[in-house]
């Protein structure tokens, strides 16, 4: 009898493969739980400045808004 013949490779290499994807399926679903992604409050004057740095809006936009966030 061959205990350790093709079957045992197999088996143990989709032993490894069943672990793995529980181990990836339980990280993944502890990311989207703890994740901010979902309902995210940013800072308005955070993404002004981020609008601004990426160049989107000039330095007028950018002041004119500034302005009105901050009174």
């Amino acid at each position: 009898m061959m205990w350790g013949g093709a079957h045992g490779w197999w088996g143990g290499l989709g032993m490894i493969l069943f672990w793995g994807l529980i181990i990836a399926v339980a990280v993944f679903v502890f990311r989207m739980l703890t994740s901010n992604r979902i309902g995210e409050t940013r800072d308005a004057m955070k993404i002004l400045k981020e609008r601004y740095a990426r160049g989107e809006i000039d330095e007028e936009e950018f002041l004119r808004r500034k302005q009105q966030l901050q009174g």
